[in-house]
């Protein structure tokens, strides 16, 4: 089932995938933010930072739990907010909010259309020491993804989503974008088991169609240190937009791996080295 297009618009915003995924854990943002601090160092100087995990569309925080167990082990403080996929300007403001509340350094970590809301909401905020993308979203100020990704060939979940009208409390009304169950593996997850991807598709949580054109007013990644995971497999995301994006960024360091469009879940080991990476590279351990 495809997705009509009615306008150039709307085509733009097809062309966009599964860029979105994982994130959340209610229990460690509470923890998290009554720590308010990055680490167990008695040097402030090198306390390690708190570590910042920002979720895409069509999943919940449970896909970076392979990820924050690696940290946690490492000693890191971890706060997987949750995001609510309602556009740039409410999701970004929100996390902006949250980051506001954290003491001491913070890397933060986007993966898919969390890359946009990192960008966005990490602008004017000194603590935030580096930004982590992670087969993401990169526009820049004034561009929108359905924009950015217009230059590149459509990804192969163009041809998955699934359109869900919806109605809000005051009256107002929207769209919602899902991906059909029967077409998530092959689009998405194909590296994961066929179970696996069931149980993603079952679980997943829509996006606002209008976050596909919605602009950013900022782009964090202009003035901060950028570290970039690009999954040579990711059928959500072409993998040549992620590369392009990184070198715009003047990203300091880009790992390419053979993952689906969920590095996180399949291979969470070599997210969590970046993550770390940039952790020790900010002047951070």
């Amino acid at each position: 089932m495809r997705i009509s297009c009615k306008s150039r618009g709307n085509l733009n915003i097809v062309r966009w995938g599964a860029a979105f995924l994982a994130v959340s854990g209610t229990t460690a943002v509470l923890a998290a933010v009554t720590a308010q601090a990055g680490g167990t160092s008695g040097d402030p100087g090198r306390e390690k930072p708190t570590i910042v995990l920002v979720h895409g569309a069509f999943a919940d925080g449970s896909s970076w739990n392979a990820v924050v167990q690696r940290l946690q082990q490492d000693g890191y403080q971890v706060i997987a907010p949750p995001n609510t996929l309602r556009g740039i300007p409410q999701d970004s403001t929100y996390l902006n909010s949250l980051l506001k509340t954290i003491k001491g350094p913070i890397v933060l970590v986007g993966h898919s259309y969390g890359g946009e809301v990192i960008s966005q909401a990490a602008a004017g905020l000194d603590n935030v020491k580096a930004l982590v993308y992670v087969n993401a979203i990169m526009p820049d100020k004034g561009e929108s993804f359905a924009s950015l990704s217009s230059k590149f060939p459509a990804a192969p979940i163009t041809q998955a989503f699934k359109q869900v009208p919806f109605r809000n409390g005051d009256g107002t009304t929207g769209t919602d974008v899902y991906i059909q169950p029967a077409k998530l593996h092959a689009t998405f997850a194909q590296d994961l088991s066929q179970q696996q991807a069931s149980v993603m598709a079952s679980t997943q949580r829509p996006i606002a169609q209008s976050a596909f054109t919605d602009k950013l007013t900022a782009a964090a990644w202009r003035d901060k240190p950028v570290y970039v995971l690009v999954g040579r497999q990711d059928r959500a995301i072409d993998p040549s937009l992620e590369r392009y994006q990184a070198k715009r960024a003047h990203a300091r360091k880009t790992v390419e791996i053979n993952s689906s469009h969920v590095s996180l879940v399949s291979h969470p080991q070599a997210v969590t080295d970046l993550i770390v990476s940039a952790a020790r590279d900010s002047g951070h351990q």
